[in-house]
Order: C-alpha cells, then sequence, then structure tokens
C-alpha cells in the first residue's frame, strides 16, 4: 500500500518521528568551528535521507533540508547518468605542518579544496596551507573556500597573493552577491587567473539565479540539502546557465549518497566534486561509508548501521532538540 502522505508530498510527522535517528560524530579536526556533527536521520521506503542543518539556520532555511531528505527516503532519486563521481580532498584550516596528515585520508586525489580565511588565522597561515599542499600534491588543482570571510580588497589582495599556486577556482571569497561581483571584475582587470565560485550566495538566498543573472560568478557550487533535493538542485543549475560543482554539507554517508545522485544527473561535470567530507569524521554511520578510492566514489546505496546509530546516538537532550525542530520544520513544510 502507497504511504500515506500529508500535503506536498511529505509523510505525515507520526511516520518521521518513528524512523529518526539523531547522531553526533565526532570529527577528526575541527571544520566549521565544531568537532561534532550531529544530523537527525530518517528512513523511508526507498532508503535513508538526512536532516542536518546547522543549529544557527532559522526553521524556514531548514525546510529546505527536510524536502531533501524526504526525497531521499520517500521519492527516490532521477536516474543518473554516470556511476563514478570525482571527488575532492578538503583541508581544513588547519597548520601547514599537520596538511600532510589531512591529504593522507582521501588518498589519490586529483583535486583539493583549502579553507582560508578562517576566523583567527592570517593571510600568511592560508599562503603556507596552501604551499604545503602544492608541495604534497603538484599536479593537483586547488581550489579555495573562504566562506564570505573577506571584504572586497582583502579578497583581491589575497587572491592575487594566494594565485601564486595556481588556483582553479575561489569560493565564495566575500559574502554578497554584489561583492563577488567587484571581485570578479577587479581580478579580471588585473589578468589575475581565479575564477570566482558562488556558494552560500546560491544556496543562502531566496532567490537562488541572481548570482548568474548579475555576473557575479563563473561557476556555482550546489549543494543538495539546502537546495531543498536533488530535482530542485537539478533546476536551478539548469536555470543559472553556469557550469556547477556539487559539494556536501558536512554529511554523513546518507546524505553523501544524495550528493551523488546530484553529481551523477547533471548533464556535464566539469569539475571534481566536494563529496568525500566522510574522511573527515572519526566514524560514519555506515559500515562501508561512501569515501574516495582512487579520486572518485562509485554511486551506490548506503544505510545505516544499527550497532553505529546506537554507538553515536546524541545525547537526550540533544534529541529532544533535533526532535522539536523536525516538528516545527515539518510543519512549515506541509503548510497548505
Amino acid at each position: 500500500m502507497p504511504t500515506p502522505t500529508v500535503p506536498n508530498g511529505v509523510p505525515p510527522l507520526e511516520e518521521l518521528l518513528a524512523s529518526a535517528h539523531v547522531v553526533s560524530l565526532p570529527m577528526r579536526v575541527k571544520f566549521r568551528g565544531i568537532m561534532e556533527r550531529e544530523a537527525l536521520l530518517l528512513h523511508g521506503p526507498l532508503g535513508w535521507g538526512e536532516f542536518g542543518p546547522f543549529p544557527e539556520y532559522a526553521d524556514g532555511e531548514a525546510s529546505r533540508w527536510l524536502a531533501a531528505a524526504v526525497e531521499a527516503g520517500w521519492q527516490g532519486f532521477p536516474p543518473p547518468l554516470r556511476s563514478s563521481i570525482p571527488v575532492n580532498a578538503t583541508v581544513p584550516a588547519v597548520s601547514a605542518d599537520r596538511v600532510p596528515d589531512v591529504l593522507a585520508r582521501f588518498g589519490r586525489v586529483d583535486a583539493v579544496k583549502v579553507k582560508v580565511a578562517e576566523r583567527g588565522h592570517t593571510l600568511d597561515d592560508d599562503a603556507a596551507r596552501l604551499a604545503a599542499v602544492r608541495s604534497a600534491l603538484p599536479d593537483a588543482a586547488i581550489r579555495v573556500d573562504a566562506n564570505g570571510g573577506w571584504d572586497v580588497p582583502t579578497a583581491v589582495s589575497a587572491l592575487t597573493r594566494l594565485a601564486g599556486v595556481g588556483l582553479e577556482y575561489a569560493e565564495q571569497p566575500v559574502p554578497t552577491i554584489d561583492g563577488l561581483a567587484e571581485v570578479r571584475s577587479r581580478l579580471r582587470a588585473a589578468g589575475t587567473p581565479v575564477l570566482i565560485a558562488a556558494d552560500e550566495s546560491v544556496r543562502k538566498e531566496s532567490d537562488p539565479l541572481r548570482v548568474a543573472r548579475a555576473g557575479a560568478a563563473d561557476l556555482i557550487v550546489v549543494k543538495v540539502a539546502p537546495l531543498g533535493g536533488v530535482r530542485r538542485a537539478l533546476e536551478i543549475v539548469a536555470q543559472a546557465g553556469l557550469p556547477a560543482v556539487v559539494s556536501s554539507a558536512l554529511d554523513t554517508s546518507v546524505g553523501i549518497r544524495a550528493g551523488l545522485a546530484l553529481a551523477a544527473s547533471l548533464p556535464e561535470l566539469p569539475y571534481a566534486c566536494g563529496l568525500g567530507t566522510v574522511s573527515l569524521f572519526e566514524s560514519d554511520i555506515s559500515t562501508d561509508p561512501l569515501v574516495a578510492d582512487d579520486g572518485a566514489i562509485l554511486l551506490r546505496d548506503v544505510s545505516a548501521d544499527a550497532g553505529l546509530l546506537s554507538q553515536f546516538a546524541a545525547s537526550p537532550e540533544r534529541r529532544d532538540w533535533w526532535l522539536a525542530r523536525l516538528r516545527r520544520v515539518h510543519t512549515l513544510l506541509t503548510a497548505p
């Protein structure tokens, strides 16, 4: 018998609550300022879905994450066009001497994303981190992610300096769309060969296509959960008319599976994807995690392991917090 649904194709709240598991996974290194990644996992008739908006996100924004989880568990993914997805390694804002250890967890890779502009770190720290990556991987494509941490003059100055290692692109160097357009214009006028990628200016905007209309980026970074699912992300990429990089929102293997579904469904995939972030966890929720092998992840389904769900179950207080959030967001998502 088909699963009963409420408005907008979302299962009843009771069904979601009955399948919910809240986990807290320890990180190997600090990432986005955290050492524990919490997420709520849902088990539907078609597989597992992940609801993991960061705690600071408001319920309205979090509702897109629930829509993505419902798509994964109750609707399924579009047919794939490819079965192997190239992925990059990710180097957090660690000291240069720790770079080899971080890279070693990813195995052989052809591309690396390096965090820069982290609070408490200087441009000298960023330059040293990039130099260490280039020393370890002379032929790899290197991209940097500033998470909007610079203003326009600082971004132009920093990227002019960091371009010396050979940057594939710079992701979200400044917070605003107008700022991205200005940075891009100044770099091009100066002949600095760094492409600009928009991330937060796509996934956190009420109008994710404005960045393309403003000529503010050369490519866009798309993440399944913040955009409301694989199908919605495919629509945004098609309408934007820009090359796309599929990236992770620091997901478990369940969330990575959705990212792989998006990358597998895009008509073109010109860049390695940021879907190798399970390697940043001490443990995953699957005994067969979705991690890179020889620079790529093969498209396959993944299941959460009951033992790991129990081992890494969040505290009762945090579980209650997440279930309360699920109730609120479900109300928003099913409103007429």
